[in-house]
């Protein structure tokens, strides 16, 4: 006979539930409230049914976990994908943290609805498998790698000492939770964390390097592996991940190949240097020949306005070459340089003062200089037509204005300025404008000659090349910093001078109108124009076609004055030749003239030199100047004996 009130399955399965003391069995309704709890469940945690039902299931997490959110963390986790199951730090009544392995099963009504969870929950106990303890003590022991396990939703199951070290979590704070958090929030917003578990899960292995961050925010370049773990029936149970810290490595390779970049760049501006310096030579002898003859037609053509303009345009022309060659040979540090200690705020002013015609009246120009600037040592004239350059390059930036920055100031560089690669006192001058930037792809070619991005017919290409050889023939360099849009900032960094700016002196009484010159050229063309300017300016003149020559004219004739080009055939050039004429006859003065030659720097520091090509007032102030200085210290008194 049946019982009056018979026992349902539900019931029945209640009751079974209700007496298993070795695991906690508990359910929560969906917003994470204990609705039952078993005899294992206060066991384990120490809190009765009483207690506990209608308590939001936090109440088990330790309080960092609850600061941090993980028990929402949980449940979200649980309704997206429906199971939860990884070790985790739980709390007692007492306040005493276990480790524990936690099932959390997510219930569904007939629509798809999550009703609520079912959470198992087992006090973790260490395997007493020797191999299992074996292998355990092993990754505890690795501190230089971060070795950790994952659930297949990227839950974290397993934390080493390692990994501990490497991100600043410990094991506590991090099992439970997603793997996502180790990841650049770049990373996260574009999938990448979920994207390597779907690869190492469909080709067994994931292995990449990139940006990850560390609790306290802090990045390092990380190479991380992940491996799929499937059990004996090829279902996926999770993933093995090791991660290692290969920050100093990438630092240590980038650097190398910055500096393999920046030795292939200066590579490739020397053979450009080497090109256009040669080229300069060359073109400069020819604009001398042109230049001589104009002057040489001036005098004997008379006022007929047609061959008036014919000569001037071909003098345009001659100038605009000359401009061309030198900007060539400042690019090429071939330049003859003729530095001096000045004051830069000086040449500033006379720069700004000849732009006022030139910057239109939609760009504002500012320019600051500190009171107590350096002096430096640099050729006077390059360092303006640097400065114009940098200006006429800003203004062709800005076609509908804007503001136009000068800023001069003083700097001190340490090793670490890598942006200058300078070391030392400079002096650094700034322009900056605010006008169209320049394209990332081209910012390393804009100081090659005879690149340019104007349109045809509005440059040369040559203006920043000129800035660039001036800067590095002085001993400086320069930099460009660059927005698309916003503008750009060029940088002259020009070495301190320890000297004080010395202002022009007369050097001696004027020398005596005309004499005799021995002019040593050998170029025929360059000789005869060059021998045309001495006769017109009223000297008496006789050629030598190199150095041997020269000496051989010497020895039966006396000249005033010695103007011999430096680069000659032979067995001596132009400098060796004015070196031994100091010696055997320290009374001649010697004027050096070049075009291009790699020992103009020196022989300008030993010398008077003169530039190809010249005009004849700039020959007739060179030769009257070096005369005037051989008369003030032939004149001088001599030491007391």
């Amino acid at each position: 006979m049946p019982p009056d009130n018979p026992v349902t399955d539900a019931e029945r399965f209640a009751l079974l539930i209700g007496t298993v003391a070795d695991y906690a069995i508990y359910t929560l309704d969906q917003h994470g409230r204990i609705a039952s709890w078993n005899t294992g469940a206060e066991r384990l945690f120490g809190w009765s049914a009483a207690e506990m039902t209608g308590q939001f299931f936090g109440l088990l997490f330790t309080e960092q976990d609850r600061a941090a959110g993980f028990p929402e963390e949980m449940l979200d986790h649980g309704r997206r994908l429906g199971r939860y199951d990884v070790p985790v730090w739980r709390r007692r009544k007492d306040g005493r943290p276990i480790r524990c392995h936690t099932v959390l099963q997510g219930t569904r009504t007939a629509t798809g609805e999550t009703a609520g969870f079912a959470v198992i929950t087992r006090e973790f106990r260490e395997s007493s498998e020797p191999g299992a303890q074996i292998l355990r003590t092993l990754i505890e022991g690795v501190v230089d790698y971060a070795l950790y396990l994952l659930d297949p939703g990227g839950i974290v199951s397993s934390w080493n000492p390692g990994a501990e070290r490497l991100k600043g979590y410990k094991e506590t704070e991090i099992l439970g939770r997603h793997f996502e958090r180790f990841y650049t929030e770049a990373d996260r917003d574009a999938g990448v964390p979920a994207r390597t578990l779907e690869v190492a899960a469909t080709e067994g292995r994931f292995e990449a390097e990139g940006w990850r961050v560390r609790k306290d925010g802090s990045l390092f370049w990380a190479n991380a592996v992940i491996d799929a773990i499937r059990d004996e029936g090829g279902t996926l149970i999770g993933f093995a991940k090791i991660t290692r810290d290969i920050t100093e490595r990438r630092e240590a390779q980038i650097a190398l190949q910055e500096a393999q970049t920046q030795r292939a760049h200066a590579q490739k501006m020397d053979a450009l240097g080497q090109l256009t310096g040669g080229v300069a030579h060359d073109f400069n002898n020819l604009l001398m020949v042109v230049n001589g003859h104009i002057h040489a037609l001036k005098s004997r053509v008379g006022t007929e306005p047609r061959i008036v303009r014919s000569i001037e345009a071909i003098e345009a022309a001659a100038r605009q070459g000359s401009t061309l060659t030198r900007q060539l040979l400042a690019f090429s540090r071939r330049q003859p340089s003729n530095p001096t200690v000045i004051a830069p705020a000086e040449h500033i002013e006379t720069v700004r003062s000849m732009l006022t015609g030139v910057l239109p009246g939609s760009i504002a120009l500012t320019v600051s200089i500190a009171a107590d600037i350096w002096p430096i040592k640099v050729d006077a004239g390059e360092l303006e037509l640097a400065l114009v350059n940098l200006f006429l390059n800003a203004r062709d930036a800005m076609p509908d204005g804007g503001a136009l920055t000068l800023t001069a100031e003083n700097l001190v560089l340490g090793r670490r300025d890598t942006a200058a690669g300078l070391e030392g006192d400079f002096v650094g001058l700034r322009l900056t404008d605010t006008g169209q930037g320049i394209p990332p792809d081209i910012i390393d070619r804009i100081f090659e000659p005879f690149f340019t991005t104007k349109p045809q017919n509005k440059g040369t290409g040559l203006g920043l090349s000129q800035v660039y050889g001036f800067a590095h023939q002085s001993g400086g360099t320069i930099t460009v910093d660059s927005v698309l849009g916003r503008g750009t900032a060029l940088t002259l960094f020009l070495p301190r001078s320890r000297e004080m700016p010395e202002k022009d002196r007369t050097a001696g009484p004027p020398p005596p109108a005309g004499g005799s010159i021995l002019l040593v050229e050998d170029n025929p063309a360059v000789a005869e124009v060059t021998a045309s300017m001495l006769d017109q300016a009223g000297y008496r003149s006789r050629q030598a076609g190199n150095a041997e020559e020269a000496l051989q004219v010497l020895e039966s004739e006396t000249f005033d004055l010695v103007v011999s080009d430096i680069t000659m055939p032979g067995h001596h050039d132009g400098l060796a030749l004015a070196r031994l004429l100091r010696r055997l006859r320290p009374e001649l003065p010697v004027l050096l003239v070049t075009g291009y030659s790699s020992r103009a720097a020196e022989a300008a520091g030993e010398f008077a030199v003169l530039r190809k090509p010249f005009q004849l007032d700039q020959l007739i102030q060179a030769v009257a100047k070096v005369r005037s200085v051989a008369a003030a210290a032939s004149s001088a008194p001599g030491p007391a004996r």
